[in-house]
């Protein structure tokens, strides 16, 4: 493997609050050319802070006392209590991922080689200090528009020379997959070596002779992602043969046979047989 793989990653909706690093306005993200971009965006979402509560609830999906927490904390996104990016996403991916666990080896693997997507921020890494907020990649916001067509060129050109001739797993969802435009794999200077994504699919139970059916996971699809993310980054996997030694701890392997290519991306079938 020469050069390690990167991963992308989306963002949490859930988050944990508070934070104890320094004010907003004192913290240095990465990918700094992004700056202005991103001094656009969180004015904007600030601003949405003061429309009415039905307007602030369609913006950010949520109602009640969940509503009047996220305003809370978007009122304050430059000047809030910070904490590392990756323990203040909480969702389902990364409690699978759980950071904590990791060896020092991967810890250190996971903050060169992972990338967080993200409506507000554009693209973080892990180890990037973040206020609490609440905002989906996509959500549409004024003056700004659709978040993630926004993104599309300025986060694309901020990871280009992280991504040129690397191998990148693609595990974004589609709305925050859409806030990247990557040359197709190997087709011109710049452009990704390979770029891998994964599927999980159910195998059915199947009368003798018949053929195999599936059904694709998405309800569990992140949680079952975390663990992907782990084995990569323990074992530097670069392709899709790479995962035929892993056995997912819900109990899905790698199939070759159902492994696809598709306008320049490896989709990757791991199936958990029938049970």
């Amino acid at each position: 493997m020469a050069t390690p793989p990167i991963l992308l990653l989306p963002p949490s909706e859930g988050k944990e609050p508070g934070g104890t690093g320094p004010l907003r306005q004192s913290a240095k993200l990465s990918f700094p050319k992004l700056d202005p971009h991103r001094l656009i965006v969180s004015s904007a979402l600030i601003a949405a802070m003061g429309h009415h509560e039905a307007s602030r609830s369609k913006l950010l999906g949520v109602k009640g006392k969940a509503l009047a927490a996220a305003t809370d904390a978007n009122l304050t996104v430059h000047q809030g209590p910070m904490m590392p990016a990756i323990n203040r996403y909480t969702g389902v991916l990364y409690d699978a991922l759980d950071v904590q666990s990791l060896s020092v080896r991967d810890r250190k693997r996971l903050s060169k080689q992972v990338l967080i997507f993200s409506g507000l921020w554009g693209v973080l890494r892990p180890d990037d200090l973040i206020p609490d907020y609440k905002l989906k990649m996509g959500a549409s916001l004024s003056p700004v528009g659709k978040l993630a067509p926004g993104w599309k060129q300025p986060l694309t050109d901020a990871i280009s020379r992280l991504t040129e001739d690397a191998v990148v797993w693609d595990l974004l969802p589609k709305e925050h997959d859409a806030a990247w435009c990557p040359p197709t794999p190997g087709s011109a200077t710049g452009a990704p070596l390979s770029i891998l994504t994964v599927k999980f699919l159910d195998e059915q139970t199947r009368r003798k002779g018949a053929p195999r059916t599936f059904t694709t996971v998405n309800h569990w699809n992140k949680l079952l992602k975390g663990a992907l993310v782990r084995h990569v980054l323990a074992t530097g996997a670069d392709e899709p043969n790479a995962l035929g030694k892993f056995t997912h701890p819900e109990g899905y392997r790698y199939d070759a046979s159902l492994t696809e290519t598709h306008k320049g991306r490896v989709i990757i079938a791991m199936v958990r047989p029938p049970r």
